[in-house]
């Protein structure tokens, strides 16, 4: 497959999921650390958090299962920008996704490829209880 062709599987991706519910949600990341600070170095800071946007996003909730479909190419650049090894490596280090002001706790992720390139990914999300 050509770069052509990789790049229109994601756009094509990217418009599916503006079609479908698309929106924007926010990954919630911790802030980085303060060094240099006394309370910080004993831990006796509040920890800080940052809500990064990731758009083009389809959010689905039934009664059972809550799940996330987000653009490869919003979630490459938050990589790029946080200097993140992969995908899977920012999704484990988020405290979460905000939508419509509720945190909801990642569980999983899925990466959808087409001839080794992402263009979507899925995340398994649960609700906070309440």
């Amino acid at each position: 497959m050509g770069n052509r062709c990789k790049d229109a599987v994601v756009r094509a991706a990217e418009a599916a999921l503006r079609s479908n519910g698309g929106r924007a949600v926010l990954l919630r990341m911790p802030a980085p650390a303060a060094s240099g600070t006394d309370a910080e170095q004993l831990g006796l800071t509040t920890p800080q958090f940052q809500d990064l946007p990731l758009y083009p996003a389809a959010f689905r909730k039934n009664l059972s299962t809550s799940k996330l479909l987000v653009s490869a190419s919003a979630v490459a650049s938050l990589i790029g920008a946080r200097a993140f090894n992969s995908a899977e490596v920012l999704f484990e280090t988020a405290a979460g996704v905000v939508v419509d002001d509720v945190l909801y706790t990642i569980t999983g992720s899925v990466t959808y490829q087409a001839d080794g390139e992402p263009y979507c990914y899925c995340l398994a999300l649960r609700a906070p209880v309440r």
